[in-house]
């Protein structure tokens, strides 16, 4: 018997629609140590065991944020279980993402640099 030949980029779709599926499934969560998350990226591992979810917070702790969406986590990958069609639905990992707060940090120095550049000119 042949072994069936993965689909091409099977693992960027699986991480695209449960990243879909995740921000719907986030507002149903009460918690309120959760702000407003955006989630920016899902990493799912080859076998579909893992899932990474980088997150960025746009009002609220990100450190206690991050705490209760991994408590949360086993109610998400349930609440996964019933939307996706895929045999093995992988366990949650949530990561704090901080390239949207390093990304502000650099623009905040860049127009700093301009400032004191147009000063000396």
């Amino acid at each position: 018997m042949r072994h069936k030949r993965s689909t091409p980029n099977r693992g960027y779709r699986v991480a695209d629609q449960i990243q879909r599926d995740l921000a719907e499934l986030l507002r149903d969560l009460k918690d309120p140590r959760i702000g407003m998350v955006t989630l920016n990226n899902v990493e799912v591992t080859p076998d579909y065991a893992h899932a990474k979810v980088f997150f960025s917070v746009l009002i609220g702790n990100p450190q206690e944020c991050e705490a209760a969406l991994n408590e949360a986590a086993g109610f998400l990958r349930n609440g996964l279980f019933k939307r996706l069609q895929i045999h093995t639905v992988p366990t949650l990992h949530f990561h704090f993402d901080k390239t949207t707060e390093r990304a502000a940090e650099l623009s905040a120095l860049i127009v700093q640099a301009n400032a004191t550049r147009a000063k000396d000119d």
